[in-house]
């Protein structure tokens, strides 16, 4: 059998694929998951992954790719570290991280910020690809290594991740390796930079700004072409001129990139397809910032003067002549506004010229100006880019754009910055224009201008001339010929470049001559003028810059060019103007050519070299040796020369300078002048133009420099100046030699060096008294208090003065000159330019001569004495904290010597005085951040006999104690206010190791100083447990809220710095000993805040904490009611805050039970004080579990929860608390109503009385006593009750209230606002419409549910109007994962066990409890209908169910009804909507009582119809009709038809003859819906249209027949009413209303009675309540005996009086006996009515709920069965006629019945609100009864009609 083989080489991995595990011991993983692999068999390994290292298991090989890892062993932990390249891991890490978010993003909808992640992810994703290729090479890695973690930076801060700090390389930075100075300037930095470009990707045009920023950022920049086509129809040979120009200035700004076109459409050069590209460079900041800039192209075609010409052999050939321009605005490109990519195409459109006399450049503006340019598809196709840096910088950035083959165009003139190595000579000519006289010609010439460069000799230089970068150099330059004009503009450039030595033999010749057309006469043409000019003037300097108007001289052609004939003459008209004045002389030339004085020839230079010079100052110093009687002027005018000038010739200026002073060494004759001549140079390298000359000055310093004398002299004039200056007196050439300061001592010490070197160190003594002389003269300077001048020059000095100090040390004894330096800094008055001093300060910090040990000795101790007076004093903070950060960050360094003592003197001085500003210092300050990074850095320097030292030194034990409580508060302030941003994770937790090593420092002094009796401080100890529990708290310790990447991290770096400070507090807390009764009930809340932390460990070392608290509270107090109190109220407040879980609560059980068993005097009450704190805790973990949940019954239900447990242990605080958050959840939620109820349990606590009232209350402010907090909550909930429609209740408290106003406060202004409040509630309950609410049974099945509903049936009280399917909807959106149970029945145990989740819920009614208060009294149905539904806790189900054989053809004879009644914990409404099941029974309803309850609806339906259109005559007939229709139609019917077939039948009596009382009842049912028919039709007739007069008479035939049926076997039923009046009889309408009678008495179901008495029930005494409401019950009457007739007439008048009698008192239908004297009949059966329900129908009907009352027992009298005769009160008020039926009444008196069942087949619904009847209703007399009337009635009378109905006996019986 295999085995498992322990893992070698794989190690570690990384899921390709997804596993989901299907069995037990299968490790889910998805894609990117690693893994730990420890084991391996088979295809499987065994191991776990890095998501939870704690779950071991299998996974395949197949989806894993194994990756190279080394093993570190962390204790006996196995760290897993791949061998990858950091920067690769830090990606992976990364891009894990982000993944998770990039879901979350997804799932969240936020399109915009999840489309971003995509992007910089699959960057990620293919930059790490290429640094795993490893085929970079190093400059594109060093680039690809900062563009990825730029853009994880980014993506960190866009994500709101940790920022990462890395150093220059982009490296992490490990803090164990940095200094927290450094570590914080670096998150500083970093944040920064992230900030900026966050504002780059938020910026309106993100490209723009960050092209913009980088380009402005860059010294020069670069715009890279590419040409890509040239389309053009020529036929010729083309040269292509392109440059930038400015059209402001009208010029070309750069060089020409020329390159040549063949007439073929292609490149002359076939090898350049495609390779046409040129970068113009040397653009600075000034050229992007032109107003406009355009791409220009001329075009220039070569080859017949015409291009019409056909005979082109006989043409002239070669002649260049103007085709046309293209022209395009690059001004946002080269700005950065616009896109540029070498990827992207431009079009360039052509202009030709308009005819061949055009001059280009006037083509140019004509370009510019025009709007649109029909070009036909021609002109150039480009591509561009700009590039920032110089051109070897973008040659190494951009290897694929720009390489050695690519054409470099230069500006012409300097870039803004020169650089060093950049040499030029090249010298730009532009052949302007010309005019020249036709002479002798018919026309105008065609004059081509010849350009060449000879020497002195006449001798012509080859390839001097280049017309375009890209073209090779040559001989001659021909301008283009424009055809017969008499006036040229060319304007053509050129460039020269020849030797710089031979620029002063050279000059520039230029010959014209006419081209013609015809080859033939063109051949004849020569030189007719000649003009010529030297580019080196006598004096030396070269041509200046600008146009020249050349002489034109002419003569014979060969003479013209003969160079020793014109050089003899004049070159240009402003030599001649200089040297005689134009007359004669000019027209004619003596000796010479002849000048063409009607032409004239302009050209313009322009001079860019390195090594030439234009000014003749520079030049007469530079040569000083040949004139030195003027070296005092040219000294004086050398600053006054142009730095571009000087900074050319830098060596050759100092060399002159230098010369200048050794040559005169002897004498100080023009010693200030070469000092301030050098102190010129100096600044003007100084200047941002200049800054890179700082490199050449160094060179020159290094290499070059030779004045070995030089030294005393610099010194001499330094100290001469520095002393005029310490006088008071003016010297500005000091201030000037300030700036310049360094580079003086850098020459002043190389030169004292090399002289050291020459004569072997002579002199020494000399050179460091000159020097310690200056420095003293400095120190004399710094002592003066005078203003002005003085000041300017202090404050110079303590700036530039540090600079030297590094070269000074080299040559002079370090520790002389630091204590020159003390008394330099000492010298200075305190209160006199201190921020520059500390400056001074911090520069001298960051020089070597501060890192030499000896040293820093004597200029430590002046600094820290300084920065502890300034920032006591609060003076100055910036510079302060920036010279200690430089301090701290010196002293870090390794190479600083011992560094102890220095940080024993920052200690002494500056600890306590930093720590006392960071208190000082509010949290929003802007240097906070930066003294507590001093305050980390000196406590993490610090060793432990410097805090030993530091804690000895304090002189009393005050003092002691008093830091101490500043530290301890100071860090509980910084640990709960963090000073850094969120995001510095590494600066906090290197912050939080520094404060736990003090922490526990100074923990030591609290034991060792401050624990016995005689020492004890309990504040400090009381601050150092709020303190540690404080760290052990804080947000960035908890790492179980981090990701898995950032947790181990944080571990791996730090450690879990919670179990040290854990075991730190058990350790301090034991210690305490006889003192650990002080922190009782006050470390109570810490110590539970810290047990709560989710670490296992840390919570078992601490439990144990709150047993030593019992133990000892008890041990002084008998019981630890103190601490358990505390214990409730703060572990409320941390479970509702987040903290605490199942774990938790286990473990406290586990671990004090463990405790408190041990100890036998604990072991009770710590056995209930365990259980009632688990008790708690679990039903706040259930709170808090549900608290943000969308399901507001889990939110209400726990909050219940909570109140009920603290109600039961009497914590009315917490009750109260929870009360209004109960309230506020049915606030939001509107269900006032429940509100009301809530907030009436917070009044039942309060007593009206004058007492004081808990102060724990939050709401109500200003209230002073109970009785006015009583009054304010009674008023709040009668708002709720009036929003909740709940008036009955609110007329309650508005009664109490009104009793207190009138009988105990006497305040009537409030008891007539609160009774016209309470009428206003009475007239809501008359008028306003309240529609009932439905009931719904829920039960929640399953073990996924919460254990608080887990199989559990709840009845809920719905919303006005909700259904029962909107009702299931939202219980499912509440619990998405449940399925909804098709069925009612109960569900087994298997569903109940299941792991799934199952709702059932069906719609329940409310069973009317029994009204008391409406015993015999007619009460309207809108009093009546609050009462049914509300203040119920019975409610009933029923399902109709199969028993026995199904008959086909009646199913009524075998459908039982199962009814179950739900019995709630509390009445409803209350305090929820909703309220736990905890009672269920379950009955049966027999077929034949399910007829009767049918019948009985089916009557009662029509009664309400009937009534509610007495009330309502506008009332709709429609649904009056379909439903008498559907009760008397044959067609239809069936009804009782089926019940006839079922049960009257002589077979089913016969076989259940104990139904027999049932059958009579039903019968009398049946005989009885034939008068309500009767009337229902009667209403109809009156309403019915003419439309609808078929359909009434058809229905009043078949009811004809059908009450023939009906009465032949049934009887004859009659319905009595009495005249209702409101105020008594009056007549009118107005005062009348409906009303219902509330009876105690319903129709008796079998299976009520059956289940309350034997199976002979009905033959058993019963009992019903004494108090009830209704009268006894008359038997069914058996026969009718004779009885002797009244007088008929005296009969009706006693009947009638009778009856108005009884109207006026209750009855609204009465009944009247007969006048036969009859014993009162007997008391119903003591029953509970329970109405069933067939399916939907069934369901909705109204329960009665009678409560037996045993007292009064019910006896049955039997004479009533046997003989008695007596009217039968039946359910209708009517009675059963005997003889003839009596005339029908008027109208049946409208009565409010309760709402019916909403069934599909009936489409009635009750009318919105039924306004009061206003017809009297007259009621006749029944006549008396005759001899027939004693024949036995066929059925008994019906049980009572609805709810609303009352049976009122008749007065006599």
């Amino acid at each position: 059998m295999p085995s498992w083989t322990h893992a070698v080489d794989a190690k570690y991995g990384v899921a390709v694929w997804n596993f989901k595990g299907t069995k037990e011991h299968h490790i889910p993983l998805q894609i990117g998951d690693t893994v730990n692999i420890l084991e391996i068999c088979e295809g499987w390994y065994r191991g776990y992954s890095l998501k939870n290292r704690s779950v071991l298991g299998i996974f395949p090989v197949s989806i894993i790719h194994v990756k190279n890892a080394v093993i570190e062993l962390r204790g006996k932990q196995e760290n897993i570290v791949s061998t990858e390249v950091p920067l690769v891991q830090e990606i992976t890490t990364t891009l894990r991280e982000w993944s998770n978010i990039w879901k979350q993003l997804y799932m969240t909808g936020q399109v915009s910020k999840f489309r971003q992640v995509t992007s910089m992810m699959c960057d990620l994703m293919e930059r790490r690809s290429q640094l795993l290729s490893g085929t970079l090479p190093q400059d594109e890695l060093k680039e690809l290594k900062q563009e990825v973690t730029t853009k994880m930076d980014f993506g960190n801060k866009m994500l709101e991740l940790d920022l990462v700090v890395r150093d220059e390389n982009g490296n992490i930075l490990d803090p164990d390796q940095t200094s927290i100075i450094s570590l914080f300037q670096a998150h500083k930095k970093a944040t920064q930079h992230i900030t900026d470009l966050m504002r780059e990707e938020t910026f309106q045009n993100q490209s723009e700004y960050s092209r913009f920023a980088r380009l402005n950022s860059s010294p020069t920049n670069a715009l890279f072409i590419w040409v890509r086509n040239f389309v053009c129809k020529i036929g010729e040979e083309a040269e292509l001129f392109m440059s930038l120009y400015d059209p402001q200035e009208q010029k070309i700004i750069s060089e020409n990139y020329l390159f040549r076109w063949a007439s073929t459409g292609l490149p002359k050069e076939i090898d350049m397809l495609n390779n046409l590209k040129v970068v113009f460079t040397d653009l600075g900041s000034k050229d992007l910032n032109r107003e406009r800039i355009y791409l220009v192209c001329q075009i220039i075609r070569v080859g017949r003067m015409e291009l019409k010409e056909t005979n082109a052999k006989k043409m002239t050939q070669g002649l260049r002549r103007p085709f046309g321009v293209s022209a395009m605005d690059i001004t946002d490109i080269l700005k950065g506004k616009a896109e540029s990519d070498e990827d992207k195409h431009h079009f360039i459109p052509f202009q030709q010229v308009a005819a061949e006399n055009d001059f280009l450049h006037s083509l140019i503006y004509k370009v510019l100006a025009a709007k649109d340019i029909n070009h036909k598809g021609q002109g150039l196709w480009v591509s561009m880019k700009l590039l920032s840096g110089d051109l070897e910088q973008i040659r190494k950035d951009h290897p694929h754009l720009v390489d050695r083959n690519t054409v470099v165009a230069r500006k012409m003139g300097f870039p803004e910055i020169v650089m060093p190595g950049d040499v030029r000579n090249d010298i730009y000519v532009t052949v302007v224009q010309g005019e020249f006289d036709k002479q002798n010609k018919t026309t105008q010439k065609n004059v081509e201008v010849t350009m060449c460069v000879c020497d002195e000799k006449g001798d012509i230089i080859p390839n001097a001339i280049c017309q375009g970068a890209g073209d090779k150099p040559v001989t001659y330059y021909q301008s283009v010929v424009y055809y017969q004009l008499k006036q040229q503009h060319w304007m053509e450039t050129v460039k020269v470049a020849i030797a710089i030595e031979d620029v002063q033999r050279t000059h520039l010749r230029f010959t014209f001559k006419h081209r013609s057309s015809a080859e033939s006469r063109d051949k004849g043409e020569k030189i007719f003028a000649m003009a010529y000019v030297k580019l080196m003037k006598p004096d030396g300097t070269t041509l200046r810059d600008g146009e020249h108007d050349l002489i034109l001289y002419k003569g014979d052609s060969r003479k013209l060019e003969d160079a020793g004939i014109y050089l003899c003459n004049l070159s240009s008209k402003q030599m001649a103007d200089q040297k005689l004045n134009i007359g004669s002389s000019f027209r004619s030339s003596s000796g010479g050519h002849p000048i063409c004085s009607r032409d004239n020839f302009q050209i313009s230079t322009l001079v860019c070299s390195t090594k030439l010079t234009q000014n003749v100052d520079l030049l007469g110093l530079l040569k000083w040796r040949y004139n030195t009687s003027a070296l005092n002027e040219n000294l004086k005018k050398l600053m006054k020369v142009d730095g571009g000038e000087v900074v050319k010739f830098l060596q050759d200026t100092l060399d002159a300078l230098f010369s200048i002073m050794m040559e005169f060494s002897n004498n100080n004759t023009y010693d200030k002048l070469v000092f301030d001549a050098l102190v010129f140079l100096i600044g003007l390298i100084a200047d941002r133009k200049f800054q890179h000359f700082n490199a050449v000055l160094e060179a020159y310093i290094r290499q070059h420099f030779s004045a070995t004398l030089a030294y005393k002299k610099l010194l001499s004039v330094l100290t001469d100046y520095v002393d005029i200056a310490s006088r008071g007196l003016e010297c500005e050439p000091l201030k000037r030699a300030f700036k310049a300061l360094e580079y003086i001592f850098k020459f002043t010490v190389r030169s004292r060096c090399l002289y050291s070197q020459l004569y072997e160190g002579k002199e020494k003594m000399e050179y460091e008294e000159s020097v310690r002389k200056l420095f003293e003269t400095f120190n004399i300077l710094m002592q003066s208090q005078m203003e002005g001048n003085t000041l300017l020059m202090q404050g110079a000095s303590l700036k530039y003065l540090p600079t030297v100090l590094q070269d000074v040390a080299s040559t002079f004894d370090p520790i002389l000159l630091s204590h020159l330096l003390r008394s330099f800094l000492l010298n200075l008055p305190p209160d006199r330019l201190v921020k520059q001093k500390l400056q001074s300060m911090t520069a001298i910090v960051n020089t070597e001569l501060f890192q030499r040990e000896e040293c820093r000795a004597i200029l430590l101790p002046v600094m820290t004495t300084t920065l502890k007076d300034l920032i006591q004093k609060g003076d100055e903070e910036e510079a302060c904290v920036e010279l200690l950060s430089n301090i701290l960050e010196v002293l870090y360094r390794q190479n600083v010597g011992n560094t102890y003592q220095d940080i024993q003197d920052i200690m002494d001085k500056l600890l306590r005085t930093v720590n006392q500003m960071v208190i000082m210092l509010g949290r929003d300050h802007s240097l906070i951040s930066n003294f507590v990074a001093c305050m980390t850095a000196i406590l993490s320097q610090m060793e432990y006999s410097h805090y030993t030292n530091y804690i000895n030194a304090f002189q009393t034990r005050q003092d002691l104690m008093d830091f101490l409580m500043e530290t301890f508060i100071m860090f509980k302030d910084l640990i709960g206010k963090n000073v850094y941003p969120a995001d510095w994770m590494v600066m906090s937790m290197v912050q939080n190791r520094v404060f736990l090593r003090a922490i526990n420092q100074y923990a030591e002094t609290l034991n060792n100083m401050f624990l016995n009796s005689m020492s004890f401080e309990l504040q400090l100890w009381n601050n150092y447990f709020h303190l540690t529990v404080a760290f052990l708290t804080q947000e960035s310790l908890q790492l179980e809220n981090f990701s898995n990447a950032k947790r181990t991290a944080i571990i791996c770096k730090y450690g879990d710095m919670r179990g040290t400070i854990g075991s730190a507090i058990r350790e301090m807390w034991y210690n305490l000993g006889q003192h650990k009764i002080r922190f009782i009930p006050g470390m109570v809340g810490p110590i539970l805040e810290m047990t709560l932390v989710p670490e296992v460990e840390l919570r078992k070392s601490t439990i144990p904490i709150f047993f030593d608290m019992m133990q000892c509270e008890f041990q002084y107090k008998g019981d630890f009611r103190t601490f358990e109190d505390e214990i409730i109220k703060n572990l409320d407040h941390e479970v509702e805050g987040g903290r605490g879980d199942e774990e938790y609560k286990q473990l406290f059980e586990s671990i004090l039970l463990k405790h408190c068993r041990t100890y036998h005097y604990l072991e009770k009450q710590g056995e209930m004080f365990v259980a009632l704190v688990t008790g708690l805790l679990e039903r706040l973990l259930d709170y808090r579990t549900v608290m943000n949940d969308e399901n507001k019954a889990h939110n209400m239900s726990c909050t219940v929860n909570l109140l009920n447990f603290y109600k039961d242990i009497d914590r009315e605080e917490m009750y109260i608390r929870y009360l209004y958050k109960l309230r506020d959840l049915h606030i939001s939620y509107e269900n006032f109503t429940e509100a009301a109820y809530t907030l009436l349990l917070h009044a039942k606590l309060l007593k009206w009385s004058d007492g004081q009232f808990a102060s724990h209350i939050q709401d109500f402010h200003g209230l002073q006593t109970q009785r006015q907090l009583k009054e304010n909550l009674y008023n709040k909930i009668i708002e709720c009750f009036d929003k909740g429609k709940m008036w009955e209740e609110a007329i309650h408290l508005c009664k109490e209230l009104a009793e207190q106003y009138e009988m105990e406060v006497f305040d009537y202004e409030l008891l007539s606002e609160t009774l016209q409040r309470q009428a206003k509630f009475y007239e809501k309950i008359m008028k306003v419409l309240r529609p009932k609410p439905d009931y719904f049974a829920i039960g929640y099945y399953g073990q996924s549910f919460p254990t608080f509903i887990r199989n559990r049936v709840f009845i809920h009280r719905g919303k006005e109007y909700e259904r029962r399917e909107d009702f299931e909807q939202m219980l499912l959106t509440q619990f998405p994962n449940a399925e909804l149970m098709k069925t009612t029945s109960p569900p087994g145990e298997e569903i109940k066990n299941s792991p799934g989740q199952f709702v059932q819920c069906f719609t329940v009614q409310p069973i009317l409890a029994e009204q008391l208060q409406f015993h015999n009294k007619n009460v309207p149905e809108q009093i009546v209908g609050f009462f049914k539904a509300n203040n119920v806790s019975k409610f009933s189900y029923s399902r109709p169910i199969r028993r026995g054989p199904k008959d086909p053809e009646n199913e009524f004879a075998s459908m039982w009804i199962e009814r179950t009644t739900f019995t709630t914990a509390y009445k409803m409404p209350g305090i929820l909507r909703w309220f736990e099941a905890v009672q269920t029974s379950l009955t049966y309803i027999s077929p034949l009582e399910n007829a009767i309850e049918t019948m009985q609806a089916s009557n009662d339906k029509i009664l309400t119809m009937i009534n509610q259109h007495h009330s309502d005559p506008n009332l709709s007939i429609n649904p009056l009709s379909m439903l008498l229709n559907g009760t008397v139609d044959p067609a239809v019917m069936g009804g009782f038809a089926k019940y006839e077939t079922a049960f009257f039948t002589e077979k089913y009596i016969s076989e259940h003859p104990e139904d027999m009382d049932n059958i009579v009842r039903l019968k009398d049912l049946i005989a009885w819906q034939i008068p309500l028919l009767e009337e229902g039709i009667r209403v109809h007739g009156k309403k019915v249209t003419e439309a609808l007069k078929p359909f009434h008479d058809r229905m009043e035939e078949c009811f004809a027949q059908l009450k023939t049926k009906v009465e032949n076997q049934y009887g004859v039923r009659e319905l009595s009413f009495l005249e209702e009046r409101r105020g008594g009889g009056g007549g009118g309408g107005r005062g009348s209303r409906p009303r219902s009678m509330i009876r105690s008495f319903r129709p008796l179901s079998v299976i009520s009675s059956s289940s309350l008495s034997s199976a002979s029930s009905d033959r058993e005494t019963l009992r019903v309540p004494g108090d009830s409401a209704e009268p006894p019950l008359p038997k069914k009457q058996t026969s009718r005996p004779q009885e002797k007739p009244l007088d008929s007439g005296t009969k009706d008048v006693e009947e009638k009086k009778i009856t108005r009698k009884e109207n006026r008192v209750s009855g609204l239908f009465t009944s009247k006996k007969l006048s036969v004297q009859t014993p009162p009949p007997p008391p119903p059966p003591d029953v509970v009515e329970e109405p069933s329900r067939l399916s939907q129908l069934v369901s909705d009907t109204r329960m009665v709920e009678i409560h037996p009352n045993p007292e009064q027992p019910a006896k049955e009298n039997s004479s009533n069965r046997t003989g008695q005769a007596f009217t039968v009160i039946n359910g209708f008020s009517g009675r059963i006629k005997s003889a003839r039926p009596p005339p029908l009444p008027k109208k049946i008196n409208p009565s409010l019945l309760e709402s019916f069942s909403q069934d599909q087949i009936d489409l009635l619904s009750p009318p919105a609100h039924q306004e009061p009847a206003s017809d009297q209703f007259q009621n006749k007399a029944p006549h008396p009864p005759t001899p027939e009337d004693s024949k036995p009635l066929k059925s008994p009378p019906p049980p009572p009609p609805p709810k609303n109905k009352r049976l009122v006996p008749h007065p006599q019986s």
